[in-house]
């Protein structure tokens, strides 16, 4: 039932509210008038896209607990919709809230692609694999028409440079042509992201991310393309979808995944609250279980942000669920043999425009 203090969710729409982002002075609350306006469905939201101007295009990190140093995010904000996305707080930087506007006021930056190939140009750039989408899915919906995503592969592609893709998008099977291309010289890998196998869990979950049926049709097509695939559990929510850890493995490996990965939730910033709603809205008996549970995993908070246990927590719950996730691996012949990794070596930065070719080959 929903709270008599709260409008009911919008149709569509992972975040229940436009919830007060952590640097605003003021906020506005709904109130019941007494008129049962609280009780109408919410008009349908609108999305909105706007360029983003940029400087560079490659964002490099030291975190010990990831594994690439550089990533690039096509877009800034969501239409996913995905409740528990960690990248949700980003939008507080822009003045707007994680909430809606995270997943309906979106960025996108429309000189990637040039951006990319000066950066790579630069005399004194070492290659190191880039990951595509290590914030905000760079196949979501918008993609379709401004290319964004599509851009920076050409250009990665042309300069022979690795990429890591982690993606829940369809539109990852468009650029089957470049990828199966760039997998045939270890350029890339493409990990998708598989939260339940219930599509009454992903329809208010992840609203508008493909159904997750069709996300093991891509394991399929790009193993069949010959792209190293895996499947990243992320994240694994308590009571909600922990139970499904054995049967994702599974079907991700009947699906051709040889790889997988798994993030357990994490409630950053202004996300614990977003969060919280949700389970108001759509789980309200189970909400104390799955917060519980949270906070056993998190040294008795909703979140733990330290290097090293932010990605899996810690304590009996946490460790229960490395091991089955290790244990299912072991089973269903996931991670069993060590690639070669991607391929650096390879790079090469073809001639630009107006350069003298080489005399001699």
């Amino acid at each position: 039932m929903d709270s008599p203090h709260r409008p009911p969710p919008h149709k569509g729409r992972g975040a229940v509210s436009n919830l007060k982002q952590r640097f605003e002075r003021h906020s506005v609350e709904v109130f019941d008038d007494g008129w049962g306006t609280l009780e109408e469905e919410a008009p349908p939201l609108q999305t909105t896209v706007t360029p983003d101007p940029a400087r560079s295009i490659i964002t490099r990190n030291d975190s010990p607990d990831i594994g690439f140093s550089q990533s690039i995010n096509p877009y800034r904000g969501c239409e996913h919709g995905c409740i528990y996305c960690f990248a949700r707080p980003t939008h507080a930087y822009l003045n707007l809230s994680p909430g809606l506007d995270f997943e309906t006021r979106l960025f996108y930056k429309q000189d990637a692609a040039a951006l990319l190939e000066r950066e790579l140009r630069r005399p004194g750039y070492r290659c190191e694999p880039i990951m595509l989408g290590a914030s905000t899915d760079p196949y979501q919906p918008v993609e379709k028409e401004l290319r964004v995503t599509r851009g920076i592969l050409e250009v990665l592609a042309r300069f022979r440079h690795p990429v890591g893709i982690v993606t829940k998008g369809t539109l990852v099977e468009r650029d089957l042509d470049l990828l199966a291309k760039m997998a045939r010289d270890d350029l890339v890998q493409v990990f998708i992201s598989l939260t339940s196998l219930r599509n009454a869990i992903k329809r208010t979950l992840e609203p508008r991310a493909a159904s997750p049926a069709r996300r093991l049709e891509l394991v399929r097509r790009l193993s069949a393309a010959g792209v190293p695939v895996g499947v990243l559990v992320a994240p694994v929510i308590p009571v909600i979808t922990d139970g499904e850890l054995d049967a994702i493995l599974a079907a991700a490996a009947d699906a051709g995944a040889r790889m997988a990965g798994y993030v357990l939730l994490r409630l950053p910033h202004e996300v614990k609250d977003l969060f919280r709603e949700w389970l108001d809205a759509h789980h309200p008996l189970k909400a104390a279980h799955v917060m519980s549970l949270i906070r056993q995993a998190r040294g008795g908070k909703d979140y733990d942000s330290r290097w090293g246990l932010r990605q899996r927590g810690t304590g009996e719950y946490a460790d229960m669920l490395a091991q089955r996730f290790r244990l299912a691996c072991k089973r269903h012949g996931l991670n069993r043999r060590e690639d070669g990794g991607l391929n650096t070596g390879a790079f090469r930065p073809p001639p630009a425009a107006g350069d003298q070719l080489p005399l001699w080959g």
